[in-house]
């Protein structure tokens, strides 16, 4: 059987795995939004190269004597998708700072998320000092040698 310090003992370590285990989760979970938003980012670094690409090819291949109309269509189309992905994304990137700037609630605030936890691990903290302390009180009214 166990005594009550070894019970107020396994409880505190159970909270604490609780809420590390809910800590770390909200983490992953806060953090894997900023990691969306610098993703689509480099989307749209690397669609840039691709624009500067088709752009050098179009204005190599208008240098020739003899230009090939069909490369030059198929360049201007690339061009002209990858401009226009660019700039589809780079205006929902401009919207979302713009909310956060501003203050708005939106979905991707890590703000909100990132206070309950740690409220959540204040708490938890609180409540662990607290079984502690009423450990302790138990031991001593329970101990008859005090």
């Amino acid at each position: 059987m166990f005594s009550f310090r070894q019970r107020s003992q396994r409880v505190s370590r159970s909270v604490i795995v609780f809420f590390c285990g809910f800590r770390s989760s909200l983490h992953s979970c806060v953090f894997g939004m900023a990691n969306d938003r610098l993703r689509a980012l480099e989307d749209v670094e690397k669609e840039i190269a691709l624009v500067l690409q088709s752009a050098g090819t179009i204005v190599l291949e208008l240098s020739k004597e003899k230009a090939n109309a069909s490369l030059l269509d198929r360049q201007l189309n690339q061009f002209q998708t990858s401009i226009n992905r660019v700039e589809s994304e780079l205006s929902a990137q401009i919207r979302y700072l713009t909310q956060v700037a501003t203050g708005q609630p939106h979905e991707g605030s890590t703000y909100s998320a990132r206070k309950d936890c740690q409220m959540a691990l204040n708490r938890a903290e609180y409540a662990r000092v607290k079984l502690g302390e009423l450990g302790r009180t138990c031991e001593i009214m329970l101990d008859p040698q005090t």
